[in-house]
């Protein structure tokens, strides 16, 4: 990856393989950062446990889909009771966020413009700590973002209903929430986005069939001619 992104003429000024002020930035040696967030989380009530697993949800719900990759949670560990001294750490069951009821998550998007959805309808309480002891992206994306100062975010468009997840959580733990920039997606020609679990086209790729830095550049910017700031 960081062979394709410097060929590609792009560099940076921190990260996992220089260091920076904010090491360490792998996510795997977070762990304490995340523990901590999950911690505050618990102790205010805003997460509970859940021992439902997908398979269990797909046969209560039928498998209805939320987004692509998540079944819309009905609730069904919402309201048991637990304590906090039951649980000292988060493995061994799944933690969700307790999403309020029809409640408005409007944020304004520097290439999408104003967006809205609706907690409770456009998606469910969701995992913050999966059960096999590993924090959720929605958790990571916001304790990373706040620990290193990020103030944009800019990333693909089909992460828009994820944005208003973050912003529940960047709220709950008392974070500023930074700006948000999702850009259109990269399909093929039958309209399907580009991703790595469908073996669909890279920059390696792109590479090897003799393209040039500029090349690539240019496809892309035709795409998206409007800067993101």
């Amino acid at each position: 990856m960081y062979e394709d992104l410097r060929w590609l003429g792009l560099d940076w000024q921190e990260g996992p393989d220089i260091g920076g002020p904010f090491a360490p930035y792998s996510q795997s040696q977070r762990r304490e950062f995340y523990l901590e967030a999950w911690r505050q989380l618990r102790d205010a009530g805003t997460i509970y446990p859940c021992t439902c697993s997908r398979k269990d949800l797909e046969q209560v719900l039928s498998a209805p889909h939320d987004d692509a990759h998540e079944i819309h949670y009905p609730g069904t560990c919402r309201a048991k009771s637990w304590s906090q001294n039951e649980f000292t750490a988060p493995a061994g069951v799944s933690w969700r966020f307790r999403v309020p009821d029809d409640q408005p998550i409007a944020f304004r998007d520097a290439l999408q413009g104003p967006c809205t959805f609706i907690s409770g309808k456009d998606f469910s309480d969701f995992l913050v700590w999966r059960r096999d002891d590993i924090p959720s992206y929605q958790l990571a994306c916001v304790v990373d973002d706040n620990a290193m100062q990020i103030t944009q975010v800019v990333r693909g468009a089909d992460l828009l209903k994820s944005t208003a997840r973050q912003i529940l959580l960047y709220e709950a733990l008392g974070f500023a929430a930074p700006g948000w920039a999702h850009c259109d997606l990269v399909t093929d020609a039958a309209g399907v986005r580009l991703a790595k679990r469908h073996d669909s086209l890279s920059l390696r790729t792109l590479r090897e069939q003799g393209n040039s830095p500029s090349q690539v550049i240019d496809s892309f910017t035709k795409m998206n001619p409007e800067p993101l700031l």
